[in-house]
């Protein structure tokens, strides 16, 4: 049974006619090219996803961390630092030390011998009689000796040992002599010597 297709009517345009059936290589010069598009550009894609991977690894090396440490061989903790406050007395003060040094009187019967002041570098102190020699040591000094009869005089002496300031005195029944040294090795002397009375002047 065969089918015959109407006539179109009357002021219609004729129905198109069925495109007519490519050739086998027609199709082949389309397919090929497209297929070589495709591969290249997968290719691209693939080789971009690879090549990324690449650099970010290369970009963000891994993080490195350095601590410094200060420690002591010995596992001692450093000392605490050490302050040293120095004070210089003024002439008043030394004023005032000087009337408090005379101020102090004698026991009835005692002899008593004072050095005072700074002496840096060291003083030599001797003090007694005309037949004891004695050795002191320090600042402020203070000796107290039991005077004697027969003794001829009392006496100290410092010498200072290479700069300083110092005074020294002996009192005895509340007479009193008294003497002082600056610098280099300058010595301080007092004496009180026996009026063959039983006193001292």
């Amino acid at each position: 049974m065969s089918y015959t297709q109407p006539p179109p009517p009357p002021g219609f345009p004729p129905p198109p006619s069925p495109p007519a059936p490519r050739p086998s290589w027609a199709r082949k010069r389309v397919l090929i090219p497209a297929a070589a598009v495709i591969l290249v550009v997968g290719a691209g894609i693939g080789s971009a996803g690879n090549g990324g991977d690449g650099e970010e690894t290369a970009a963000a090396p891994r993080p490195t961390v350095t601590v410094t440490e200060t420690a002591r061989a010995d596992g001692k903790a450093e000392p605490a630092p050490t302050v040293t406050v120095t004070k210089t007395a003024t002439a008043e003060a030394e004023t005032k030390a000087d009337t408090a040094q005379d101020a102090d009187v004698a026991a009835e019967g005692k002899a008593v011998f004072k050095v005072w002041g700074s002496a840096p570098s060291g003083v030599d102190i001797t003090y007694g009689n005309d037949g004891t020699n004695l050795q002191g040591k320090g600042l402020p000094l203070k000796k107290t000796l039991t005077v004697k009869d027969d003794a001829l005089y009392y006496q100290v002496t410092a010498q200072l040992m290479g700069g300083g300031d110092i005074q020294c005195s002996i009192t005895i029944d509340g007479k009193t002599k008294s003497g002082r040294a600056q610098g280099s090795y300058n010595i301080c002397s007092a004496q009180l010597n026996s009026d063959f009375s039983g006193g001292f002047s």
